[in-house]
């Protein structure tokens, strides 16, 4: 297995180390499906630490640990107070001594980092306002098990400039599959890392057109115009994202076999109609289930040897 101890970006894995950890995470489905579960962490435990509430996160996270014999500690932002009550560097030794491994899901991605600097055991970023790498890891899987491979495809990502798309930016410099992103002007996600990845892939896109984007692709994601934190700006953002609604007359400008995803929570009207979101074309409570499957691998990888 490789030698790295931590999960914060979709770029500390080589394009060999993703391809294996998403072959794994589908071996252990399988088998779970096949009730052949996995006790590979028998006696540990993961220390989750919460800035941003989350079903999901905590939901795929405290499961996962449970089906492999460990258990999940959930500790809200009152319980810690990251940076505030205490430093970051004194919390990252202090989980380190009692746990096994560190899951973050904060705002500061500078928070997640230096978790990871600091802790002697591994840090999964569960979420930073920069990017969310676990979620991009679970759409890789549902993609593989809906299209057969994650390389050689056109994913269409249609919305915000925002966490999502950097780590769908991050994915596509480390694996061989088209992106084009579909994004309103002054929304844009940042500049080195569109840079970065178009300069390891030309397939990586950049249109104000959610048109131009959707056309053949294969996949078609999208995700909320107003994240958490953002609020203040949702009247503002319906306005710029006007057109940007992933629905029937744009879905089917894809392939014939496109299959739509949203990494929840949906508003619904707003980014995906109702038809699509529960339409044939949606995966996207596939992609939601394989949140936990995709983590379990990545928990196994890091706490397991």
């Amino acid at each position: 297995m490789a030698d790295y101890k931590d999960f914060l970006d979709i770029r500390d894995r080589t394009r060999e180390e993703l391809l294996a950890t998403l072959e794994f995470a589908r071996n252990m489905k399988t088998d779970l499906k096949a009730g052949k579960g996995s006790t590979a962490l028998a006696g540990k435990t993961l220390a989750m630490v919460f800035q941003k509430p989350s079903t999901r996160t905590r939901i795929s996270f405290e499961v996962g640990m449970w089906q492999l014999g460990g258990y999940a500690l959930y500790l809200a932002p009152a319980d810690i107070g990251l940076g505030k009550r205490e430093s970051v560097a004194d919390i990252a030794r202090v989980l380190a001594r009692y746990n096994d491994g560190i899951m973050a899901r904060v705002f500061e991605h500078e928070h997640v980092l230096e978790l990871g600097r600091w802790s002697d055991v591994p840090v999964i970023n569960g979420l930073t306002d920069y990017n969310h790498p676990c979620q991009v890891l679970a759409d890789l899987l549902t993609i593989l098990e809906h299209k057969g491979t994650v390389e050689d495809i056109k994913v269409a990502f249609v919305g915000d400039g925002n966490n999502l798309s950097h780590s769908w930016l991050n994915a596509a410099g480390r694996l061989e599959f088209d992106l084009s992103l579909a994004i309103p002007e002054g929304y844009d996600p940042d500049a080195t890392t569109y840079s970065e990845a178009a300069a390891a892939n030309p397939g990586v896109t950049l249109t104000r057109d959610p048109r131009e984007a959707v056309e053949d692709a294969d996949v078609i994601y999208t995700d909320t115009w107003t994240s958490m934190g953002q609020e203040e700006e949702a009247e503002r953002r319906r306005e710029a994202f006007a057109g940007f609604t992933v629905n029937a007359e744009l879905t089917g400008l894809a392939r014939d076999d496109v299959i739509v995803m949203h990494c929840l929570p949906a508003h619904r009207g707003e980014e995906i109609t109702d038809e699509i979101m529960d339409g044939p074309h949606s995966v996207v409570f596939d992609e939601a289930e394989n949140r936990m499957h995709a983590q379990k691998a990545v928990l196994v990888e890091l706490m397991g040897r």
